[in-house]
């Protein structure tokens, strides 16, 4: 398959090398230097050398904020039957953008991020798949994510959000809180220093995949939520309330069984 990939970034570089030895791979990146060290693969320098090229299928991987322009750069020299695609960590907006674009499109998001995860052991890892996407792109990124032993689930655009707000903002909130409480001191805690590595982790990812995920519309009130059991964990450990704070502490037990 013919497969052009915007956005040389972690991601998109990711991408170029797990697909350019199965597939005739291109990359176009506005930045020029993101392009060099690319081998078996074709490196447009400007969104006309795609007419050439000829796609089947088109993978985003900009920051959200510019998936929209970057589709409209090449839209008008893609084929009619290439299929647009995208690997964003939020889908609020995405939706109604393909319904705008007129194309066929599969929309996708792999949940790790290559400056965190093992990439040459991807096992306990996971990926999305929009199920309001076009057919032949869910085969083709189902495929691709099976022969990575992924595991991999199906969501609507809505659902997606709601669970990723779940399964990211809420971890990176907490890494967030903790980081913020530093201070130059020093713990020699176990558990501090596995607290440490997790948030050196975090924040070891670009700054706007971060932002994207704490602004998804649904964090919001995953955060009012982690205000709420801190304000009432603050109540108990200010009154000594041994007994309530054993059922705090059996109610957490069970939430994380």
């Amino acid at each position: 398959m013919k497969i052009l990939i915007l956005g040389a970034g972690h991601m998109g570089a990711w991408l170029v090398e797990e697909l350019c030895l199965d597939h005739d791979v291109a990359v176009y990146d506005l930045d020029r230097r993101k392009l060099k060290y690319f081998f078996h693969v074709t490196r447009f320098l400007e969104p006309s050398e795609t007419r050439g090229f000829g796609p089947e299928l088109v993978i985003n991987a900009v920051s959200i904020a510019n998936i929209h322009e970057a589709f409209e750069d090449v839209l008008p020299y893609l084929p009619e039957g290439c299929i647009l695609s995208d690997i964003a960590s939020v889908k609020t907006g995405i939706g109604e953008l393909y319904n705008t674009l007129g194309r066929r499109f599969v929309s996708t998001h792999p949940m790790f991020g290559p400056t965190f995860a093992n990439i040459r052991d991807l096992r306990n890892e996971n990926a999305i798949i929009i199920k309001e996407s076009d057919e032949e792109g869910k085969a083709f990124f189902r495929n691709l994510y099976k022969a990575l032993h992924l595991n991999v689930y199906e969501y609507t655009f809505e659902e997606h959000d709601q669970t990723i707000a779940y399964s990211l903002s809420i971890p990176f909130a907490s890494s967030m809180v903790f980081a913020a409480t530093m201070k130059q001191q020093e713990a020699p805690g176990t558990t501090f220093r596995k607290h440490l590595d997790i948030a050196k982790g975090l924040f070891s990812e670009d700054d706007h995949l971060l932002a994207e995920i704490m602004f998804n519309p649904h964090t919001v009130s995953q955060i009012e939520a982690i205000n709420s059991s801190l304000s009432y964990l603050t109540h108990i450990i200010r009154g000594r309330d041994y007994e309530e704070m054993q059922k705090f502490l059996n109610r957490m037990r069970h939430n994380i069984e």
